[in-house]
């Protein structure tokens, strides 16, 4: 079982590619799953998060505030900024606009840890870089969404902000706490969660992109080169970034991994529950969950074989 479920962490990539080719091309696939469904899955993943925590996770925080700063600052206002910038160089229609900025304002994703271990990046700085932006989401997701949606829509902030602890903090916080009192449990289950955070992820793109395959299919092209666009030059400003500080090598991965890498999942989520006026806004969410793990995986090998300064 174990050597299955490291099998399925390692091609996460390659299933969450094959699962959105089949829910875009056999929508009845996965159509049959409701998009009520998506938030108790993304629950489920960050309850999971919560479990592989510990306070050494949030001492980093503590410890190197100085690195984690730097993080989340280029984290909130690169991926905004990028996003932003984009809908208008590509003059993309409101509902695509609002997915992309969506994405944009999310914390970083939850697989950015593995990747910055592939890549041998600092791996205490991208875990604490998630915790830590994912804990300032409930705040600046809804505010950041606001400013660059907000003219476009009504935004309401409060009721993302409220989406957002229910589904992201309420769920760690609960994980945490099976961690503090029920730790032989935990220990039990944890080696087999990566795995099945994968399966959940890969459910949660088929379940999007299958309600959306028409509209897909319509705007496919244009959605997945903006996607694309806005991850990578993620990746390589995070990096920049980090050479501009004069930060070690293992610091700079760790920095592009978390700024490229985003919650696309709560994205969608959030277009969901928030925008369910403007159906195409939940397409750059399922894009991007399908794409940043391809890109992911290729910059893992990137940075992994370059000698560390």
């Amino acid at each position: 079982m174990r050597s299955i479920c490291d099998f399925i962490a390692r091609w996460m990539g390659a299933m969450v590619l094959i699962v959105a080719a089949l829910s875009l091309l056999v929508p009845a696939s996965f159509v049959w799953i409701d998009t009520w469904a998506i938030n108790p899955m993304l629950g489920v993943i960050m309850f999971g998060m919560g479990l592989t925590l510990s306070p050494a996770d949030f001492k980093v925080v503590l410890s190197r505030p100085k690195d984690i700063l730097i993080g989340c600052l280029t984290q909130f206002t690169v991926m905004p900024l990028l996003a932003l910038g984009l809908t208008w160089a590509f003059a993309l229609p409101k509902e695509l606009a609002i997915g992309v900025i969506l994405v944009g304002c999310c914390p970083g994703g939850t697989a950015s840890n593995v990747i910055t271990y592939l890549a041998k990046g600092d791996l205490a700085l991208s875990v604490g870089m998630t915790a830590a932006s994912t804990l300032l989401a409930p705040l600046l997701t809804p505010f950041l969404v606001w400013m660059l949606a907000g003219t476009m829509v009504d935004v309401d902030a409060v009721g993302m902000l409220l989406s957002i602890v229910y589904v992201v903090i309420a769920p760690i916080v609960c994980g945490l706490l099976c961690q503090r009192f029920l730790p032989r449990v935990t220990q039990r289950v944890t080696p087999y969660l990566p795995a099945f955070s994968s399966v959940v992820i890969a459910l949660v793109v088929g379940i999007i992109v299958s309600h959306n395959a028409d509209r897909l299919l319509t705007a496919g092209l244009l959605v997945v080169a903006v996607v694309m666009i806005h991850n990578l030059l993620g990746l390589a400003i995070g990096f920049a970034v980090g050479r501009l500080l004069r930060l070690q090598k293992p610091k700079c991965v760790a920095l592009s991994i978390e700024v490229g890498m985003q919650n696309s999942g709560l994205a969608s989520s959030l277009a969901v529950l928030h925008f369910a006026a403007y159906p195409l806004a939940t397409i750059p969410g399922a894009v991007f969950s399908v794409w940043h793990n391809i890109s992911g995986a290729l910059v893992a090998k990137l940075y992994g074989l370059k000698k560390t300064d």
